[in-house]
């Protein structure tokens, strides 16, 4: 974070309409960052090392943002026990993973009831937020109620399970995921596994059960991304504080396996993040008109009498085969 964004921002404060003054201020940096994400990738950096710095340039945007509100917008030397506030990045983004157009997960966690002071802060972010057309997925939560919430739905605790502390109170979000974790490792984990896999068995039903779909989806189709995702939020149910369920994952694959899932990872989310560049939005179905720009982009040649895009595309199912099962 330089100085000179900080300098900026201070004098943003005593602007005529603040909230669009910060909003240029922050789309510089946001643009360069993502920009310079992009053009990793169309120098063949790998998808999740790519995504990475997708999800690093929104860390960077918020925790910036979030400086400006409760510093120098509303501070609060000395907050109340009320005026706590953390910011937590949850669900995809927890992961510190983000496609070019992907929505950001948003958690403001607060002690326990909300206060003026709060309200304001995350009112102050949203509104900047939307301005700067980021997609928010976002809850203000007390640490109670997030608890009593993750007990009883499934799609709350597989949120939770990937939480990420970005900026704010560090011993009300340190204290909130210790406290989770006992939780989810007290818990039956069955009822949890058997909701994960009935939402992916609805998934491939709307989306269609054949991996060889000939305009798949790499995000909810069989064989996609959220497949690799589902076994991940098994592990990590069953391990709380291990790392993406590693403990659980070192048990139940073997080293050609992990490997195996990996290199789909990774060759997914490359996938991924060419094709929201292509279509220049959150698109996730690899449609007909998008397949030859995203296979040219990803580096495929023709061979013989195989076009470029069936290369690319018969790649594809392979990855989708060895995800799917």
């Amino acid at each position: 974070m330089s100085d000179a964004l900080d300098d900026r921002l201070v004098e943003a404060a005593s602007a005529p309409d603040v909230r669009k003054a910060v909003a240029v201020i922050l789309r510089d940096g946001w643009d360069a960052d993502r920009a310079r994400a992009a053009r990793k990738l169309e120098s063949g950096a790998d998808g999740v090392a790519v995504a990475r710095l997708y999800s690093a340039a929104a860390d960077e945007m918020l925790t910036v943002l979030w400086r400006f509100a409760t510093e120098h917008l509303y501070p609060a030397p000395n907050p109340t026990e009320a005026e706590r506030l953390t910011l937590i990045a949850v669900g995809g983004y927890g992961r510190g993973v983000l496609a070019p157009f992907s929505d950001l997960d948003l958690l403001f966690l607060r002690p326990w009831k909300s206060s003026p002071r709060t309200e304001q802060v995350i009112e102050f972010m949203l509104y900047v937020l939307w301005d700067l057309g980021v997609k928010v997925g976002q809850s203000a939560r007390s640490v109670d109620e997030c608890l009593a919430l993750a007990k009883t739905d499934m799609t709350v605790r597989t949120a939770l399970l990937e939480a990420r502390p970005l900026v704010g109170d560090q011993a009300l979000s340190s204290d909130f995921i210790a406290r989770f974790q006992g939780v989810v490792a007290k818990a039956d984990p069955r009822p949890f596994i058997a909701a994960k896999l009935e939402e992916r068995d609805t998934r491939h039903q709307k989306t269609g059960a054949v991996r060889y779909r000939v305009e798949p989806n790499l995000k909810d189709g069989k064989g996609g991304l959220r497949d690799l995702n589902t076994l991940f939020w098994i592990a990590r149910s069953l391990a709380p504080d291990s790392p993406l369920g590693a403990r659980v994952m070192d048990d139940l694959l073997t080293p050609r396996e992990r490997r195996t899932f990996e290199e789909a990872f990774d060759f997914l989310w490359r996938t991924r993040a060419h094709l929201h560049l292509t279509a220049g939005r959150a698109e996730e179905k690899l449609t007909f008109d998008l397949q030859p720009e995203v296979a040219r982009r990803m580096g495929w040649r023709g061979r013989g009498d195989e076009p470029a895009v069936e290369r690319f595309m018969r790649r594809y199912f392979l990855v989708a085969r060895d995800v799917g099962g």
